[in-house]
């Protein structure tokens, strides 16, 4: 079958809109608010409204989509909050740790991590001289300048340059006594939190991308502990939807950012938008007795 939709403007994306039974309010405000988000974009929103026809379940009002697409912008600036700190503190615990044990430079020596195909270890250090080479940073022409001789940045100095993905990279393939000490400072075994750092990497990269969050089931889940109560009792955290990556997150922010204001801040923006249903982001419905969520971050 070929593709033959023409494409419409946006006062005929609005006619659309309303013929297929959903309730506007405000017509004008419909076209002001399709020329600056894309109708498919905002499609993504409706899905769950919609029957078998293409049309509207009853009562099905475009300004409560809306309200779900602005609290999903707000949510993936939270997510990216408490992914920024965990970030920084992952790549801080990893670098030292390799660090003491291999040197300034032992990121460039394939021999000094467990298994690392050495196609995949040549493209983690290129990738990271790449981000050398493009930088602008005033530490990195500073050392160019005094230390002319090397080519490469000393790891402490490199793993500020990295992506996350490159930091999940460098991870994966460290011993088993580096990734067993590291994760344990996180409370949970090397292979968890192996799974939620790639989890973390992949709902990043949603994010970075401006893509939903609200309704959508994840491609890469992360492990739940399951030898840890708190994750199993009284509420079993389900890891297919961003409930359960938002409990991974609250867990590892009172580790790495323990005075963190973030939990405060998420339940302002689910009191905010209670019209929101929770559900589509996997959230049961006594989610607030997991001892998870009931401490504080405070410790």
């Amino acid at each position: 079958m070929k593709y033959g939709k023409p494409p419409l403007s946006c006062e005929d994306q609005a006619s659309l809109i309303i013929s297929r039974g959903m309730i506007v309010d405000d017509r004008d405000r419909l076209i002001s608010i399709l020329r600056s988000v894309n109708y498919y974009r905002l499609s993504a929103y409706w899905y769950p409204f919609r029957i078998d026809d293409d049309s509207f379940k009853k009562g099905t009002n475009f300004f409560e989509i809306w309200r779900r697409y602005t609290f999903d912008r707000q949510l993936r600036l939270l997510v990216m909050d408490a992914i920024e700190r965990i970030e920084i503190s992952v790549k801080a615990k990893t670098v030292n740790a390799f660090s003491l044990k291999y040197g300034a430079f032992g990121h460039l020596d394939r021999k000094n991590f467990n298994k690392f195909p050495a196609d995949a270890h040549q493209r983690f250090v290129e990738e990271i001289k790449a981000n050398t080479k493009r930088s602008n940073e005033s530490f990195v022409s500073h050392f160019k300048i005094k230390y002319h001789e090397e080519s490469h940045l000393p790891l402490w100095m490199a793993t500020e340059l990295m992506t996350f993905g490159n930091m999940f990279t460098m991870f994966r393939y460290l011993d088993f006594y580096l990734q067993r000490d590291i994760a344990k400072e996180f409370g949970v075994p090397a292979k968890v939190f192996e799974s939620w750092l790639q989890t973390i990497n992949y709902v990043r990269n949603i994010c970075a991308h401006h893509a939903r969050l609200w309704n959508r089931e994840f491609a890469i889940k992360p492990v739940i502990p399951n030898k840890q109560r708190d994750w199993l009792y009284p509420v079993k955290i389900e890891n297919n939807r961003l409930f359960g990556l938002l409990t991974v997150l609250k867990y590892l922010l009172e580790y790495c950012a323990p005075y963190s204001l973030w939990y405060g801040r998420l339940q302002e923006l689910l009191k905010k938008y209670e019209d929101v249903s929770q559900v589509f982001m996997g959230f049961p419905d006594n989610w607030q007795k997991c001892p998870i969520w009931t401490r504080s971050e405070l410790k």
